[in-house]
C-alpha cells in the first residue's frame, strides 16, 4: 500500500496544475511589475486588506488609485485595458518592487499589456504592437566610469597650478 500511495503522489506533482489567473511580468529601469490578470474570480480572494472584485486593479495590497492618485498615471495604466476594450473585465493584482513611481508606472504598463496578449494572442497582440506598450523601454542608469570622479560622465576637475 505504501508504493501505490508513492506512486500515486509523483503523478499527481507531474500533472500541470491549472491557474485561476494569467501571469506576466513588466519591466522599467529597475523596476518590475509581476502581473496577474484574473478572467473569473471562483473563489474569494482577500489582497492586503480587503476583498478583491472583478474589474479591480490591486497594486502592492492596495487599490491602483491609492497607489498610484495622479490622474494621468490612471490614464497610463488602464491604457491597455481600453485600447482591448476589455475595461472592468478583468481583475488584475500587481506586486511592483524597485524603481520609482514613474518607473514602475511604465513596468505594470508593460506587464499588463503583456498578460493580455497571453489571455488572447490574435486578437490583441496587433492593438497592443501598433500602440507600443509590448515593447520594452531597455534605458536604465549608466554605470559609473573609473576616473570620472564619482559620476558616469563628469570629468575630475584639474588642479590651477
Amino acid at each position: 500500500m505504501v508504493k501505490q500511495v508513492k506512486v500515486e503522489e509523483t503523478q499527481t506533482k507531474n500533472k500541470p496544475i491549472k491557474k485561476d489567473y494569467i501571469h506576466a511580468v513588466g519591466r522599467r529601469r529597475e523596476a518590475v511589475a509581476r502581473v496577474r490578470l484574473y478572467p473569473e474570480i471562483k473563489d474569494p480572494i482577500v489582497w492586503g486588506e480587503k476583498q478583491v472584485e472583478k474589474g479591480m486593479i490591486f497594486i502592492n495590497g492596495k487599490v491602483a488609485s491609492e497607489y498610484f492618485p495622479s490622474s494621468i498615471a490612471k490614464m497610463r495604466y488602464e491604457q491597455p485595458l481600453r485600447i482591448a476594450n476589455l475595461l472592468g473585465k478583468f481583475t488584475v493584482t500587481v506586486v511592483v518592487v524597485g524603481g520609482g513611481k514613474s518607473g514602475q508606472l511604465e513596468a505594470l504598463v508593460h506587464g499588463l499589456s503583456r498578460a493580455i496578449v497571453t489571455y488572447d494572442k490574435e486578437k490583441f497582440r496587433p492593438l497592443l504592437k501598433k500602440k507600443g506598450l509590448l515593447t520594452r523601454d531597455q534605458r536604465a542608469k549608466e554605470r559609473r566610469k573609473v576616473g570620472m570622479g564619482g559620476k558616469a560622465r563628469r570629468k575630475k576637475q584639474s588642479p590651477k597650478r
